[in-house]
């Protein structure tokens, strides 16, 4: 847990940092309070665990599991992909916190990998019973590439999930590079408290 705590800290500040360097909108705080409450649950859908199939145009069929969990404070996700092999061995995992930003109006996204820290920055914005989410992958490797990615047929069960990628920065794009279909097997969870009083 220490080490998902860690990466949550460092997220939400390298998060702030980026906010802070743009120009910011002014908002109000009743406006901000609206757009937060309004959006707050988003990414509620995403909550619980999940077993995933997967078509990758590079690495062709997969499988994995995803899980979701909302921290005890406010309404920030936190999620763990992983991609196994036939008997269950971790061929690829990652952890991404999304947070909705009031002051910008936008979720934001940021994950971390194993020796590569944190990495891939993504903003997302619900549009209609969808979620969009524009995000950089790989930026520590010498192929970053930049996703358009959409939620869609969202339903308490299920839902699917497809990916077009830029090589380019955003110039070309190479249309469902990655696809997935993913299936409940677990119900919505949130996280206890971290920083509470010990139990006597």
């Amino acid at each position: 847990m220490s080490k998902t705590f860690s990466a949550l800290v460092a997220s939400i500040l390298l998060a702030v940092s980026t906010a802070a360097a743009q120009t910011v909108p002014k908002r109000s705080a009743e406006e901000m309070k609206k757009s937060y409450e309004a959006h707050r649950g988003d990414f509620d859908y995403l909550l619980g665990d999940w077993e995933f199939t997967s078509e990758s145009r590079e690495f062709g069929k997969g499988r994995g599991y995803w899980s979701a969990i909302r921290l005890a404070a406010g309404a920030d996700i936190l999620d763990e992909y992983r991609v196994v092999g036939d008997k269950g061995e971790t061929y690829y995992e990652s952890a991404t916190i999304r947070s909705y930003n009031a002051v910008l109006d936008r979720w934001e996204l940021i994950s971390a990998e194993s020796g590569s820290g944190l990495q891939n920055f993504g903003t997302a914005r619900k549009v209609g019973a969808e979620m969009h989410i524009e995000q950089k992958f790989g930026v520590m490797s010498t192929t970053p590439s930049l996703w358009r990615i959409r939620y869609y047929d969202i339903r308490p069960d299920r839902f699917s999930w497809t990916a077009d990628r830029s090589m380019d920065g955003g110039k070309t794009w190479e249309k469902n590079h990655l696809q997935i279909e993913a299936k409940r097997i677990g119900p919505a969870r949130t996280l206890e408290p971290l920083a509470r009083k010990p139990r006597s």
